[in-house]
């Protein structure tokens, strides 16, 4: 197994990659690291960030999440999805001449939902750490997503028309999911490029009308069985797969037996799931990390765990303090479990 830090554009930079680096990590997971551009993530622009991210003695694992705007029609079955489908085989291709061999994503309309909390002991986390929290009961009642947005809120035309995009059901969500698997697999096969679904966060059946897929083990595994593939994989993330209240183990040896998983999101949580719950520190949330990265070595498990979200500790530097934690920790659990 190997240590990874997950970095989003705004943060990746020297002082960060060199972060990482002091830290022990080896490889890097770049969220949306490029623009919108043309529609397609074009060789140059991966090669070089590919180049930049080496510079530091780290290695490129993963992009995760496409742009909104490179694959909103295909989310929302618009005339144009075509086009943007071919876009997304573009761009794939392009990873797998530059050598960037996973690509993660999220097929979703209302996306992650959460609440931060910081302040006082009882609002928040551990001694008053900044924390993500979610509870249904204060997103049961959300309005429809209005046109013009799609994939976590995210704005995708300039001047949209009024109204919403309406209710979604479970059976046109699959269908739109099948059309986007069958599609653009055979294209990663051929690019040597591995793509990685990322589960519903939070795994509720429903938010702002829209269905959700991926939030139990059953429907993780009928997204690998829908297009049989080693390019069909899983962004493995430990904390939303433990909000499904099911037995996260198991799902590791499950998935991880069959080598479906491409990463992993290594978080913990805490709570009464999937409706409420909190994104703790990794130390003391309701899984066992250290049975849970036992449970990776036992399937013979050898890609990149991240760190994910981890609370912001109270000084200067919040993230860097709560991040520096959380892979100290998971450092830790590597050298005691013989990871070499």
């Amino acid at each position: 197994m190997k240590l990874g830090l997950g970095l989003y554009p705004s943060i990746l930079t020297d002082d960060n990659l060199k972060f990482a680096r002091q830290l022990s990590v080896t490889h890097i997971v770049a969220w949306m690291p490029l623009p919108v551009g043309n529609g397609v993530w074009e060789f140059a622009d991966l090669l070089r960030l590919k180049k930049y991210i080496n510079s530091f003695g780290l290695e490129l694992d993963a992009l995760e999440n496409f742009q909104p705007a490179h694959w909103d029609k295909i989310l929302l079955d618009r005339p144009g999805k075509e086009a943007q489908m071919e876009n997304l085989k573009a761009t794939i291709r392009n990873l797998g001449k530059v050598g960037i061999p996973i690509m993660g994503y999220y097929f979703s309309l209302a996306g992650v939902w959460g609440h931060w909390r910081s302040g006082s002991n009882n609002s928040a986390g551990r001694g008053g750490a900044g924390l993500t929290s979610f509870d249904y009961d204060l997103v049961k009642d959300a309005p429809l997503i209005p046109k013009g947005e799609a994939w976590c809120g995210w704005k995708v035309e300039a001047d949209p028309e009024p109204g919403t995009i309406g209710e979604v059901a479970h059976a046109e969500m699959w269908e739109r999911l099948r059309y986007f698997l069958e599609s653009l697999v055979p294209v990663a096969e051929e690019a040597g490029v591995r793509l990685a679904a990322h589960p519903d966060d939070p795994p509720v059946p429903v938010l702002r009308g829209t269905a959700r897929l991926l939030t139990c083990h059953e429907n993780y595994r009928r997204l690998i069985e829908m297009k049989p593939s080693p390019s069909n994989a899983l962004e493995f993330c430990q904390g939303t797969v433990a909000e499904m209240g099911q037995d996260t183990y198991e799902a590791i040896r499950y998935f991880g037996s069959r080598k479906k998983i491409a990463y992993v999101h290594f978080r913990n949580v805490r709570g009464d799931f999937p409706n409420r719950f909190d994104e703790v520190f990794i130390d003391e949330g309701d899984v066992d990390m250290v049975l849970a990265m036992r449970a990776y070595l036992e399937v013979g498990y050898d890609g990149v765990l991240i760190p994910d979200h981890s609370p912001h500790v109270t000084c200067q530097s919040p993230w860097h303090a709560g991040m520096a934690y959380a892979l100290g920790y998971m450092r830790a659990c590597m050298q005691f479990l013989g990871v070499k």
